[in-house]
């Protein structure tokens, strides 16, 4: 049975083919010059960036769905190249807000009427995003915060929503395997977070469990919920004021120290992801001001994440061997945790990882030494091979927003200095110490346990092969591995091998004809073009690491 949902599914996705049709098209062209055949055709950074414009209108143009698709996708350098990072980070949630007389109901729904509730409501939002908008109240004498889902919204998300995943298979087409993998993450993380995020209940939660995480700091500020006029789809809570974090100027003016601000953000942010477990997921600036005593006050929790203790145990192991840079202990812990591809180039990783530090430090980077890596990257393989598992994908927008915000607040802040301060206050590099003795120990014992187990089962293995009856069974796994593509060459080969002979006898029995002869040299052709095919190995589309401070300092010499 059809329902409304599903008509209104289908209509949304074919606008959302419509509305990307020149970028298929174009990225089609890419693969094969004239859609159905013809090599590939390079596209350079300004080719880029001008499909990336067009990417941003468009997703403007489709409404708050894909406004908040394209914030996201814009912390994902696993799945978009630079240049649309760069573009889509400029992608604000700032959406006209919905009419008072279609707010009003959402607000009767869940509180009763707006006058027996509050003393005073001021109908004007003081701001409006894609899911819902705030206004301002009064509350048993003290002011409020009220933020109402936006009317109507949510049988809108979820038609787009569908439409995103029938998508998926359209846009595979044009991806790497690697990117693949993760834009399967992103668009169930997509789902799940966007569907959070329009439960004010949750939020709730999640922001008076932070608060309470957070009550011993004195450097941060949490507003409190108030019970009694919140439900799914209105939030009310403490209305704090404060100094945007991004306002250098006006910090300046009220001498407050932004280095210090840099500082107690990326610390705050280590505790509530390493010690609590649950943290505040969007800390662009819009959603963080300072106080006049200094104190930074979070707004917005709708989106927000939970770390297991497996994850907050390599994340520790991974500052651990940034702090001592420790290249080999950093690439281990990525593929422990699953973002780096065990078959990726060590070396040429290990060079990417350097400058990642030397650039998360704060030191200039010669722009020929980039240049050098991403060629490494590019001659070793099509893809980066950093993947982003679905539970780690808001620690790095978290973890990129936060940086973007700190170098906001000091151009030389360094990272690594911050979180080698804070985890040996918090004493994880005893921690780290403790466990490599012990693994060590186990290490040893089991040493021991082999030497005496393995001569006796070694002299068993040799004497069968003596006596010429050992056996050994060989499994391979795999779709699309290199046993099919060799099967797949055999094939054609053999189809070039009949074509050659084929055309030969033909010339021999009958050299006037020709359609017989054309016939039996296609035969030869087609099959011949498939091998040459197989042995391309397209793997992808190129991608290039990325230094975040050293990509600011591009755009601000290019401005």
């Amino acid at each position: 049975m059809v329902t409304l949902v599903n008509l209104r599914a289908y209509w949304r996705f074919f606008l959302v083919v419509r509305q990307f049709f020149p970028l298929i098209v174009a990225y089609t062209r890419d693969r094969r010059r004239y859609v159905l055949f013809g090599g590939s055709r390079t596209v350079d950074a300004e080719t880029r960036v001008e499909r990336a414009e067009i990417l941003l209108e468009s997703l403007l143009t489709l409404g708050p769905t894909f406004i908040k698709l394209g914030q996201l996708l814009s912390t994902r350098p696993d799945i978009l190249p630079p240049e649309y990072i760069d573009v889509l980070s400029s992608l604000q949630d700032d959406v006209p807000p919905a009419p008072w007389e279609e707010s009003e109901p959402v607000i009767e729904d869940e509180l009763g009427p707006v006058e027996d509730v509050f003393e005073d409501f001021d109908r004007d939002p003081i701001s409006g995003a894609s899911l819902g908008q705030v206004y301002t109240a009064r509350y048993d004498g003290e002011p409020v915060a009220v933020k109402v889902r936006r009317p109507g919204i949510e049988s809108l998300v979820e038609a787009d929503l569908r439409a995103v995943r029938w998508s998926l298979p359209v846009v595979r087409r044009f991806i790497g395997q690697g990117r693949a993998f993760s834009l399967e993450n992103l668009a169930d993380e997509f789902a799940k977070t966007i569907r959070q995020e329009m439960d004010y209940s949750r939020e709730k939660r999640i922001l008076d469990e932070i608060r309470a995480n957070l009550a011993d700091n004195p450097k941060v500020t949490i507003p409190r919920s108030v019970p009694a006029c919140s439900g799914p789809r209105v939030l009310t809570m403490e209305y704090l004021p404060g100094t945007k974090i991004n306002d250098v100027e006006a910090l300046d003016r009220k001498g407050i120290d932004r280095t210090a601000l840099a500082t107690t953000l990326q610390r705050v942010y280590f505790e509530m992801i390493i010690n609590d477990g649950v943290f505040h997921a969007d800390p662009h600036p819009g959603n963080l001001a300072v106080t006049d005593d200094g104190e930074i006050i979070f707004y917005d929790f709708g989106m927000s994440g939970t770390v297991d203790p497996h994850v907050q145990e390599k994340i520790v192991d991974f500052y651990v061997a940034v702090a001592n840079q420790d290249i080999d202990g950093i690439l281990d812990t990525l593929v422990e945790m699953g973002t780096l591809s065990p078959d990726a180039d060590r070396r040429v990783m290990g060079e990417v990882m350097e400058l990642a530090i030397a650039d998360a430090r704060g030191e200039d980077i010669e722009q020929y030494r980039v240049q050098q890596i991403i060629e490494q990257v590019e001659s070793t393989m099509y893809e980066f091979p950093l993947r982003l598992p679905r539970n780690l994908a808001l620690i790095l927008r978290v973890a990129t927003v936060v940086e973007g915000v700190c170098v906001t607040l000091d151009p030389e802040f360094d990272f690594i200095a911050v979180a080698t301060d804070y985890l040996q206050e918090e004493g994880y590099y005893e921690e780290t110490a403790r466990q490599l003795l012990e693994s060590g120990s186990r290490q040893v014992q089991q040493t021991s346990r082999a030497l005496f187990e393995v001569p006796p089962k070694l002299n068993r293995t040799l004497d069968r092969i003596e006596n010429e009856n050992l056996t050994v069974n060989i499994r391979l796994k795999g779709e699309g591995g290199p046993i099919d593509r060799l099967a797949r060459r055999v094939v054609y080969a053999l189809f070039v091998a009949v074509g050659a002979l084929s055309t030969a006898i033909l010339y021999a029995f009958d050299g006037t004809s020709v359609l017989p002869a054309v016939v039996a040299a296609s035969l030869t052709v087609l099959p011949l073009i498939g091998l040459y095919r197989s042995f391309r190995a397209k793997r992808g589309i190129r991608a290039q690491p990325q230094f975040t401070r050293q990509s600011m300092r591009d755009r601000r010499r290019r401005e």
